[in-house]
């Protein structure tokens, strides 16, 4: 028997409703879909309709019920061998049943005796050998039920293995056979358990125990006396290490080589720090050559910009000159209040380099030099912290955001456009004299000459010589002065953002951000390498020296007098800075009028104005870029001999790390030879308590008696470890002809079974219940397990597997019925449901089988007919 179709109407979640799933063909056919989808629903009712009578209303039928209640209806279209049918019943109100032939529609069987017919084709209801072949969602079949459920499938499985077998042969050997495993057993239970461990208190035990014991001894007693012999041989090798290494030639050697390896060693490190001087030179002098090179560069090109500048800008400078004098009387004053200041902090500075010295008297002689070259290095290197952060507040004065000459240029642009746009819109005038003519035409009081063109504005007054005034009032188009508002609106708020009145002021604070960028980094690299530690460390350093001294040279002076002296040129410099501040306060006023006095020039004469403070007085810039030629030769000159230096000092260097290694070399060949001898005389003397001790206790002597005794108690230990085992095989070889009769019985089941179990857990293998005939234990890979114990998964896996083998047997006796499984492999993984998927088409080459799932995404591996629900209407 194989399905072809299935309907339900008003059943379940269905409830008013009916589906269809049509096309079931044959091998394997899965319907899978989400969960709620009524795959369940399509189950019961296919199971109702095989196996449920139309009159009665058991909880399967009631179940099949919607709550709103009503008469489910359930039809199924079978192919069978003596032809195509349509099997239909319907519960409750109208309960009928109903055979009818699908090519005619003829009916063939209705009432009871349509269950009948039904009966036949299931072989006697879920009893029968049909019934095997359903697997509901979550029910395997192997775990516990009620008795009436498992009594009904025993019955089953015995009517499919008798009518394949044929006969049901005895499953035990006789009773002269169970009398002969009895005597075995007994005889075994005096030697051993009945898990096969020696039995405690026997004969066998006993020399277990007895062989162990000795075993032990010999362990212990054969240990101490290659402990002994191991002991004798080292001894031998102590006396002759020890002579070699206290040999005075030797250790003579050693002193010799270790005192010549720290000369040497000395003698390198001292080339290393020359040498270490001389690298740091040179990268200054490149780095000083670097930007000299930049410097002459960068000055050289402001000198071609200003050129063609020079020539935009003469009559634009009348208008700043009385700002310029004042300036200039500023300027004067302040250079005389900052020439003040500098006599008055040389005064203060002589005082205190004065006052320095003679502290600096009692410092140690012995680290002058270092000392002299670190403060040197310090106070170039606190000078260039000083030129770094005065950069970088200059910096951040002039920064610009990201990209805001860019977009001020693209204002610029744009609002060009826009004018020209607004212009293109307006009505044009031209003027076209005839030969001859005497009078002009002028607008807006200015004449027109021949062929001249002229835009219109709003208002317009058109004068013509000796005729009159003609005045034009001309509507124009507002199109173009919102974007033009806007543009300029934009304009000014970014002009107003960035701080400055124009496009040239941008440029030029560009240009001088670009230069203090430079300086910046180069000042940065002069600091690095002054005080590649930082300035804490290289303070660190000649702090240390200083601690160092322990001598003084006397300077003739008097400190308080020195110390008056500097307060004085204190007070000075103090006084002579507020008159510095005063004059410098009228400057920045006067510097204020010309800058009010320059915004009005154009663009032109602020980027000229940027490149003269940068080149500064015309008549120095040719000696000027002289002295920068000048400065660039020189720091070449400088850089090649600092690079010669390096150079000799590097050729004659000695290796410094090949001195220092050969000199740790030395010392610990020393330290080594002293330690070793005393750890030689150490462990001799051990060696030398522990021989006398094992000589004393005579072990050699004892071992070789445990020996013999080991051997004489392995003898009896054999003997009866033959007994045990001939025992064993005995009962083993009775045993197993006693489940011969048993394993036959299960032949035909276990010959479907086993390629199936193969397919799942190579070399698997299953044993049945001869009370249940359900498996009763799985063996895997020597080791048997109950199937009560095995994981959900491989028992669904293992009851899918059954059913499938009973489902051969019934097809090859000549009653093929489909298998139907609800969801029955919910618990297996990835790797194992591919090989159920390969299992069940196996099997399907000449069987159907119906799968149901929600599983959507492993399924769709599965393969086969894909089913589907579709609505159906039963036919009135």
């Amino acid at each position: 028997m194989k399905l072809t179709a299935l309907r339900l109407y008003n059943v379940r979640r269905f409830a008013g409703q009916g589906v269809a799933v049509e096309g079931i063909g044959d091998g394997v056919n899965v319907l899978c879909a989400a969960n709620e989808f009524g795959k369940s629903t399509c189950f019961d009712a296919l199971h109702a309709l095989f196996f449920q009578p139309h009159t009665g209303t058991p909880g399967a039928v009631q179940a099949l019920r919607p709550y709103s209640g009503g008469n489910p209806l359930v039809e199924a279209d079978i192919a069978t061998g003596e032809g195509a049918f349509r099997l239909t019943k319907q519960f409750y109100g109208g309960r009928r049943a109903m055979v009818r032939e699908r090519g005619s529609g003829r009916i063939i069987a209705q009432a009871d005796e349509a269950e009948r017919f039904i009966a036949r084709l299931v072989q006697g209801g879920t009893s029968g050998p049909a019934g095997l072949l359903w697997v509901r969602q979550g029910i395997t079949g192997i775990e516990r039920r009620s008795p009436k459920d498992e009594e009904g499938e025993k019955r089953a499985r015995e009517s499919v293995l008798t009518s394949v077998q044929g006969e049901v042969e005895s499953l035990t050997g006789g009773r002269r056979m169970a009398q002969a495993v009895a005597a075995c057993e007994t005889e075994l239970s005096v030697l051993v358990t009945a898990t096969g461990r020696p039995k405690t208190g026997g004969a066998y035990a006993q020399a277990i125990e007895e062989r162990d014991r000795l075993v032990e001894t010999e362990k212990r007693l054969s240990a101490e006396v290659r402990e002994l012999r191991e002991a004798l041989d080292r001894r031998r090798s102590l006396r002759t290490r020890l002579a070699a290494l206290d040999d005075p030639d030797q250790q003579g050697m050693r002193l010799r080589d270790l005192f010549q390896a720290e000369a040497a060693w000395t003698t390198a490190k001292a080339q290393g720090e020359a040498l270490k001087t001389a690298d740091v030179e040179a990268a200054l002098a490149r780095n000083h050559l670097d930007a000299a090179r930049q410097t002459l560069e960068i000055y050289r090109q402001n000198l071609a910009r200003h050129g063609l500048l020079e020539a935009r800008e003469a009559d634009s400078l009348t208008q700043r000159d009385a700002a310029a004098s004042q300036q200039r009387e500023a300027r004067e004053a302040g250079q005389q209040a900052t020439r003040a200041v500098e006599e008055a902090e040389a005064a203060e500075r002589e005082a205190r380099d004065l006052l320095s010295r003679l502290e600096k008297s009692m410092q140690a002689r012995a680290a002058a030099e270092q000392l002299a070259r670190l403060q040197h290095d310090h106070a170039r290197a606190e000078a260039g912290r000083v030129e770094v952060e005065t950069i970088q507040a200059e910096v951040k004065a002039l920064a610009l955001p990201p990209g805001a000459v860019k977009q001020l240029e693209a204002a610029e642009t744009a609002l060009v456009g826009l004018r020209a746009a607004q212009t293109a819109q307006m009505p044009l005038l031209r003027v076209d004299y005839r030969a001859g003519a005497l009078g002009t035409i002028g607008l807006d009081g200015v004449a027109l000459a021949d062929g001249e063109e002229r835009a219109l504005t709003r208002q317009a007054t058109i004068e013509i010589e000796g005729v009159g005034t003609l005045s034009l009032t001309l509507p124009q188009a507002r199109e173009g002065e919102t974007g033009l508002a806007e543009a300029l609106a934009r304009r000014v708020a970014l002009l107003a953002a960035l701080g400055v009145a124009d496009l040239a002021e941008a440029r030029q604070r560009e240009s001088a951000l670009r230069d203090l960028s430079g300086r910046l980094d180069l000042a940065r690299q002069r600091l690095t390498l002054l005080a590649p530690d930082g300035l804490p460390a290289l303070r660190e350093a000649i702090a240390r020296l200083e601690a160092q001294s322990l001598a003084a040279t006397e300077i003739k002076g008097d400190p308080e007098a020195v110390r008056g002296s500097l307060a004085t040129a204190e007070a000075r410099v103090t006084a002579s800075r507020g008159a510095q501040r005063a004059a410098q306060s009228a400057r920045d006023e006067a510097g204020a009028a010309v800058v009010a006095a320059e915004r009005a020039l154009a663009s032109v004469t602020s980027e000229r104005a940027g490149l003269v403070a940068v080149l500064g007085a015309a008549d120095g810039r040719a000696a000027h870029e002289a002295q920068l030629a000048n400065d660039l030769a020189q720091a070449e000159a400088i850089l090649e001999a600092a690079q010669a230096r390096v150079e000799t000092l590097r050729a004659s260097a000695t290796d410094l790390a090949g001195a220092e290694a050969k000199f740790r070399r030395m010392r610990s060949v020393v330290d080594g030879a002293a330690t070793e001898i005393a750890s030689l005389r150490e462990e001799a003397a051990e060696l030398n308590g522990r021989i006398r001790a094992r000589a004393d206790a005579a072990v050699e002597e004892a071992w070789q008696e445990v020996l013999d005794r080991l051997a004489a108690a392995g003898t009896r230990l054999g003997s009866l470890e033959r007994e045990v085992a001939l025992l064993t095989r005995l009962r083993d070889a009775l045993q197993t002809a006693r489940t011969q009769a048993r394993d036959h019985y299960f032949a035909p089941v276990m010959a479907e079974l086993r390629p199936l179990l193969g397919l799942l857990f190579e070399g698997a293998s299953v044993t049945f219940d001869e009370e249940t005939l359900l498996p009763r234990t799985v063996s895997r890979n020597g080791l048997e397990e109950p199937v009560g114990l095995l994981s959900g998964g491989m028992r669904e896996q293992l009851a899918v597997l059954t059913r499938l083998a009973f489902a051969r047997l019934l097809a090859k006796d000549g009653q093929p019925a489909p298998v139907i499984l609800d969801d029955a492999l919910v618990y297996s993984d990835d790797d194992r449901i591919e090989r159920m998927f390969d299992a069940l088409h196996r099997q399907a080459s000449d069987q159907q089988i119906i799968v149901f799932s929600c599983r959507q995404r492993a399924f769709a591996q599965l393969g086969g007919t894909v089913l589907r629900m579709v609505p159906w209407t039963p036919d009135a």
